[in-house]
């Protein structure tokens, strides 16, 4: 096993660590452990609400999560030599659940999807399912299944949700500021346009005093992926990836955490992917001066892992740029033309039995593949999502006999 150079004791919050992580994205955070070019290492991690939600049969965990919490973040690790304009090598060795450990923490051979209520975050198809609902997942092996959407059993993509290094000072100035300006043009708006910094529950590492305090006021929220790479949630970022990542500041200072055992592309409930704690193992290098030598300026770049599940059969739900409800015609709109696919695929899902809910948590956390499939062809804007078939026990592909319509269960719900 590589060292351990981060470690979490899952029965204690971050905050009571022995070295605790940060919640909060600065460039004074302290880094916790150095590495050199070419290290092996081991980090472990923390659920990203630092274990709010229970395995149980209530929702009500998942409404009332306080996200001024999120997201648990193990690190920095600094890098030796790491200079600005360089580009740290990151590649992925291994990742999973917390190893050997059964308990009621997330990650302890469990973990859980939400839907996110509208007042609390929302999520992407939070206009039709504006209430927190929640499914269990129980891990075998590479395996998950759930009490909550019975008939369902598929190989996880096990991935991080979030790893970035830490911004610059001046970075960090345009990120607020720009977002700022965004929440500005309608700053009453639910859920909100951006999170600005807020002190509230901030935790700064290993900071105390002063430099806390500073940083629980500057530091950028957690939820977006920015240039610094951040919470991108993309399952194909899995064991035998390899990602290069700008560096702003000296040592890199390498962070992250929200480790998920699978998910659908987009995270679409917010909680969508299946949450767990767990461990990662890097192997990282230097690039100098890979940023101006490669013209990485703003993102990261990554090759995808090469271990996930071999589907080979899809059921494929289009969405185009139109507002059904509505009968209006947005231009080109992807966004809009992926929440119609997703939409189309729960509208299906429910005639086998599911509810909207069940469908809506199960096309965030399997591994569907969605994909932009036509942005051209003006007015409309095609998107398309692929759901494999051989996750389910029994035939979903459209027959003459009509859909196998049966009780399918309910996943957890909140109390009024």
């Amino acid at each position: 096993m590589p060292e351990v150079v981060f470690s979490v004791d899952q029965s204690k919050s971050m905050r009571d660590q022995d070295v605790p992580g940060h919640n909060r994205w600065h460039p004074d955070v302290p880094t916790v452990a150095m590495v050199k070019p070419g290290a092996e290492f081991r980090v472990e991690c923390r659920d990203w609400t630092d274990c709010q939600v229970g395995n149980n049969d209530s929702a009500n965990d998942v409404r009332d999560i306080d996200l001024t919490i999120p997201h648990m973040l193990s690190g920095p690790i600094g890098v030796e030599g790491a200079e600005p304009g360089d580009l740290l090598v990151v590649d992925i060795l291994d990742l999973g659940p917390v190893p050997q450990q059964t308990g009621d923490m997330a990650g302890q051979n469990w973990g859980y999807t939400g839907i996110f209520a509208k007042a609390n975050g929302g999520g992407f198809l939070t206009d039709y399912f504006p209430d927190a609902y929640k499914a269990i997942w129980d891990f075998h092996g590479q395996q998950a299944v759930s009490r909550h959407l019975p008939g369902i059993r598929f190989t996880g993509i096990t991935h991080p949700g979030l790893f970035g290094t830490a911004p610059s000072a001046e970075m960090l100035a345009r990120w607020n500021t720009r977002e700022q300006a965004l929440i500005d043009t309608d700053p009453n708006r639910v859920p909100p346009l951006a999170v600005p910094p807020d002190s509230t529950n901030a935790l700064a590492g290993t900071a105390t005093g002063d430099l806390a305090n500073r940083i629980a006021a500057e530091g950028a929220r957690t939820v977006p992926a920015r240039e610094n790479g951040g919470n991108h949630d993309i399952k194909n970022f899995t064991r035998g990836s390899r990602v290069y990542y700008p560096v702003h500041v000296k040592d890199a200072k390498l962070s992250g955490g929200d480790l998920h055992f699978s998910q659908g592309d987009g995270e679409i409930t917010f909680c969508g992917a299946i949450e767990m704690g767990g461990f990662i193992d890097f192997h990282v290098d230097l690039i100098k001066g890979g940023m101006e030598t490669y013209g990485i300026s703003t993102n990261p770049v990554f090759v995808p892992g090469n271990v996930e599940p071999r589907y080979t059969e899809f059921l494929t739900f289009i969405g185009i740029s139109v507002d059904h409800d509505t009968d209006t015609n947005f231009y080109l709109d992807a966004t809009l033309a992926y929440r119609r696919a997703c939409l189309n695929a729960v509208e299906y899902f429910k005639k086998f039995g599911y509810s909207g809910e069940q469908a809506y948590l199960l096309i965030g956390s399997a591994p569907i593949e969605g994909r932009i499939s036509g942005i051209v062809d003006i007015p409309n804007a095609c998107c398309s999502l692929y759901v494999p078939t051989a996750i389910f026990d029994f035939d979903v592909r459209p027959t003459a006999e009509g859909p196998m319509k049966a009780d399918r269960g309910k996943c957890a719900v909140s109390s009024a």
